[in-house]
C-alpha cells in the first residue's frame, strides 16, 4: 500500500489527530520497501570519523540544488580505487528512514566511479543540447575592452594560475587592478563558489571584464567547468568573460560559451591588456610615419610653389603689367580711331543728305528765283481763279516777302 494511502487511511481530525511515531513509522515502512537502489550523484563533504568503522557523505546532484546524507563502510569508501570528494559515482544504497528523529539517509553497500568514457559521452550530449539552444553562437561573442579598468579574477587561492595572470598582466600593463576572488576549482564546492563569485563580479560596474582561471588537471578535476548550470550563468553575464581552463588540450564547455577562449592562464593575461611596451613602440611608429608624410607633403608643395614662382607670370610681374597696359593702349587708341572714322563717314553722309534735302526743298527753289503766293490765311495760289479782285496776297521770295494786291 502507497504511503500515501497508509496516511488517508487514518481517520484524523483536530480533535483525533494522529501521533508523530505512527505517522513516522508509517514513513519509515513505505520508504523500506523501495529495497536497494543505484543513485548517481557527487561526493562532497566527506567525514571520516577516528576509530569508527562508518564515513559519512553528502551525495550531491549537480543539476540541482539538491543532496541526499550517505553512511558507508570505510571499506567501500577506500576500495580498490579510493573515492575522494569531487568524484561523480554511483552508488547502491538501501534507504533507511529514522523514525526516532525523522531524517532520511542512504546506506551505502557498493560505489562505483563513473567511467571516463560515460562521462565524455554525458559531456558531448550536454555540449549538443548548448549548441543546439544557440548558446555557443560567435554572434553572441562580445569584444573585451581595449583597457580594462578593473579586471575580475575567479580562481582557487595562491594557485599558479593566479600568479600567471596578475604577473603577466601587470608586466605587460603596470596599472592594471584586479578584483581576486578565491574559490574551489575542483570537487563538490567548485560550482557553487565560482558561480557566486561569477554573479558578484558581473554585478560589479568597476569590472570591466572576468577571468575564469585554473591550472591542468584530469577531466575529472575539471568537471566544474563544464557544469551546466554554471555554463548558463556565464552565457547570462553583462560582463565579457574569458575562460582559462587548464591547457591547450584542455577544452570544458566554459571554453565555448565564454566570450574569449585562453590556452593558458598566460594567455589569458595577454588577451585582457595590451603590453604597454608594444604601445609605445607602436605610437612611436606612428610617430615617425606622421612626421615622414608630412614631410613630405610639405616638400610637394614646396616644389609646386617654386613651380609656381618660377613662371615669368610670378618672376616678372611687372613685364606681364607692362604688357598688358601696352595692349590696353593699342586697344584703346584702335578704338578711338575707329570712331573718329565712323564719325567722318557720318559727317560725309549727313552733308550729301542735307545737300540733297536742300536741293530737294521749297527754300531751294525760291533760290533759282521762284516765288510762292499764298493768301491772307496761308493758302497757295495756284492759278488766278483762286485768287478775288483786290484781295490782299503775300509773295515769298528766297530772301523775304512782299504783300500785294490783286487790282482786276
Amino acid at each position: 500500500m502507497p504511503l500515501y494511502a497508509g496516511l488517508m487511511a487514518l481517520e484524523t481530525s483536530p480533535e483525533k489527530p494522529a501521533p508523530v511515531r505512527t505517522v513516522s513509522l508509517l514513513l519509515a515502512e513505505y520508504i523500506g520497501r523501495l529495497g536497494h537502489i543505484w543513485v548517481e550523484g557527487q561526493i562532497a563533504q566527506v567525514n571520516r570519523r577516528p576509530g569508527s568503522t562508518f564515513a559519512y557523505f553528502v551525495l550531491r546532484d549537480t543539476q540541482a540544488n539538491m543532496s541526499l546524507s550517505v553512511a558507508c563502510p570505510m571499506s567501500v569508501l577506500d576500495g580498490p580505487i579510493p573515492t575522494v570528494e569531487g568524484q561523480q559515482v554511483v552508488v547502491h544504497a538501501s534507504v533507511e528512514f529514522y523514525s526516532g528523529r525523522g531524517s532520511l539517509q542512504l546506506r551505502a553497500r557498493e560505489i562505483r566511479q563513473v567511467g571516463i568514457g560515460e562521462l565524455l559521452a554525458r559531456l558531448e550530449a550536454l555540449r549538443s543540447l548548448l549548441y543546439a539552444e544557440g548558446l555557443f553562437d560567435p554572434a553572441l561573442k562580445r569584444p573585451l575592452p581595449f583597457l580594462p579598468g578593473t579586471v575580475g579574477l575567479i580562481c582557487g587561492r595562491g594557485s599558479d594560475a593566479e600568479h600567471d595572470v596578475i604577473e603577466n598582466a601587470k608586466r605587460r600593463w603596470p596599472a592594471v587592478q584586479f578584483n581576486v576572488k578565491n574559490v574551489a576549482v575542483q570537487g563538490a564546492a567548485a560550482v557553487p563558489q565560482v558561480t557566486a563569485a561569477l554573479q558578484e563580479l558581473d554585478s560589479d560596474p568597476s569590472v570591466n571584464v572576468i577571468v575564469i582561471t585554473r591550472g591542468g588537471g584530469s577531466v575529472e578535476d575539471l568537471l566544474p567547468f563544464s557544469d551546466e548550470g554554471l555554463v548558463r550563468a556565464v552565457s547570462k553575464a553583462l560582463t565579457p568573460i574569458v575562460s582559462a581552463i587548464g591547457h591547450e588540450k584542455d577544452t570544458p564547455i566554459l571554453d565555448l560559451v565564454a566570450d574569449v577562449r585562453a590556452s593558458t592562464p598566460t594567455d589569458a593575461a595577454r588577451k585582457i591588456v595590451p603590453d604597454v611596451a608594444e604601445q609605445i613602440r607602436l605610437i612611436s611608429d606612428l610617430r615617425v610615419r606622421a612626421h615622414r608624410i608630412l614631410t613630405t607633403t610639405i616638400e610637394r608643395q614646396q616644389h609646386s610653389l617654386d613651380a609656381m614662382r618660377s613662371h615669368p607670370a610670378f618672376a616678372h610681374p611687372a613685364k606681364h603689367l607692362e604688357r598688358a597696359s601696352l595692349d590696353i593702349q593699342n586697344t584703346r587708341d584702335r578704338g578711338r580711331q575707329a570712331w573718329g572714322n565712323q564719325l567722318e563717314r557720318a559727317h560725309d553722309s549727313l552733308d550729301h543728305v542735307r545737300t540733297q534735302v536742300r536741293s530737294l526743298s521749297p527754300a531751294g527753289t525760291l533760290d533759282r528765283g521762284y516765288a510762292l503766293v499764298t493768301t491772307a490765311d496761308g493758302s497757295i495760289v495756284r492759278g488766278s481763279t483762286d485768287v478775288a479782285i483786290a484781295e490782299q496776297l503775300r509773295v515769298r521770295l528766297s530772301r523775304d516777302s512782299i504783300d500785294v494786291v490783286r487790282v482786276e
